[in-house]
């Protein structure tokens, strides 16, 4: 395949492998009898991870965190490093958490994203901590400073507090299907990739690039046949639990919210209309280590003054670094991301749209979600890519398919089996 400048592939050849895959699996004519679950696993299966543009991309090492790091350092790190989050790795020297890592043959144990550390923080030196006014000289690093109990915590401490990501890579030599069953089976916004002999991550295979994919077999019956439902006809995880806070409410009180609910984002509503305004993320929290007076003034402030603080401009001609490539190289962890969606233009959708609709309009836009909303504005539900990718995933695959040892191995290491044609889980 060839390269433009920079190592990023051609638009044109980034179509190519998942194409001449579908050509493979269900022939020349989409109409072709072909099973629907088997020619879905045939064209995930002959896309191998090392094929897809990008994934060699990084031109740095991935950032790690190691278990005897202590929290404090880590924020900072990741901070000025503009890292969005990092795989953990066992530390030798840590007494206290050395022997996690010998359950773990890659020496990864986890991974750990900014946003959560810095919201742990906060709650715990609001529940436990000292306050002061010293905090105002350098932010949440003084309030971290006076109360060094939580500054000090490890890394590898923090597993009790349910502060990780579960870690599940997988080699360049591994398929998207297996990608996909990963990615449909844990709670996880990518999949690390792994060098076979160093056993070190060199880049991540996310949702959005998932989606990317499965969106180029549009046309395709297999596709089509889920893809075309409305939304209205999915039970999707979070559409009976839109979370929001009020554009009066102060930041710091949305912040508290967006950690309780775990969610990742919560809507911004007008109090009166309940009308949808905006969204707060996890991902936009860099904000406050950025601005040190937006961080101490974050009780005053209010979350439809942050919404509208997001300087991010809509890029009207995305270029090629905006494309697939750049979604599945390490970049995608930039904590400062200058393609997501602006906070006060969060992507919606209705329930009479299509899943392919919706998955178009996250591709587009590179965002993780969409609210469904009303003919009034109001907030109905939140759909995810997990939840999206989740449709196509096994069980909702027919189960009858045979793919023979890959997968087999592929569901053993998401907890699954095959029973009886059945998909099980075994924890």
């Amino acid at each position: 395949m060839g390269e433009s400048k920079g190592g990023v592939v051609d638009k044109k050849d980034i179509l190519s492998p998942s194409k001449q895959a579908v050509n493979m699996a269900a022939g020349s004519n989409p109409t072709n009898a072909v099973e629907s679950s088997t020619a879905l696993q045939r064209f995930l299966d002959r896309i191998p991870i090392s094929s897809i543009p990008g994934i060699n991309n990084s031109s740095a090492a991935v950032m790690e965190l190691k278990t005897g790091d202590c929290l404090g350092d880590a924020i900072r790190l990741l901070h000025e490093k503009n890292v969005f989050g990092a795989p953990i790795a066992v530390d030798a020297l840590d007494t206290d958490t050395a022997t996690i890592g010998r359950k773990f043959s890659d020496g990864y144990i986890g991974f750990i994203d900014f946003a959560r550390m810095v919201l742990w923080s906060l709650e715990e030196c609001e529940r436990t901590g000292t306050q002061a006014k010293e905090e105002s000289n350098n932010g949440i690093f003084s309030m971290l400073e006076l109360n060094p109990h939580i500054a000090h915590t490890k890394i590898g401490e923090l597993a009790k507090f349910f502060l990780w990501d579960p870690f599940f890579p997988v080699h360049l030599d591994a398929t998207l299907f297996h990608v996909l069953l990963l990615l449909s089976k844990h709670s996880v916004q990518f999949v690390p990739v792994t060098e076979q002999s160093s056993l070190k991550v060199i880049g991540f295979v996310t949702q959005n690039a998932v989606i990317q994919l499965l969106l180029q077999s549009s046309g395709l019956e297999w596709f089509d046949s889920i893809a075309d439902k409305a939304l209205s006809e999915f039970q999707f995880e979070n559409d009976r639990h839109a979370v929001f806070v009020c554009g009066d409410q102060s930041i710091a009180e949305a912040m508290h919210i967006l950690w309780q609910s775990q969610m990742g984002a919560v809507a911004v509503v007008e109090r009166e209309t309940k009308r949808l305004i905006g969204c707060m993320r996890n991902i936009d929290l860099h904000l406050l280590l950025d601005n040190i007076d937006l961080f101490n003034n974050r009780k005053s402030l209010t979350a439809e003054e942050f919404i509208h603080m997001d300087q991010n401009e809509v890029d009207s001609e995305p270029t090629i670094e905006r494309d697939l490539g750049a979604f599945l190289s390490a970049g995608v962890l930039t904590l400062r991301n200058p393609f997501l969606p602006r906070m006060d233009s969060p992507i919606t959708n209705k329930k009479t749209d299509t899943l392919k609709q919706a998955m178009d309009n996250l591709a587009a836009a590179k965002g993780n979600f969409c609210f469904l909303i009303d003919e009034l504005q109001q907030v109905q539900g939140v759909v995810t890519l997990r939840d999206m990718i989740i449709q196509f995933a096994p069980p909702s695959m027919d189960s009858t398919i045979d793919g023979g040892g890959f997968f087999d191995s592929a569901l053993e290491q998401t907890g699954c089996h095959i029973e009886k044609g059945t998909m099980i889980c075994d924890h």
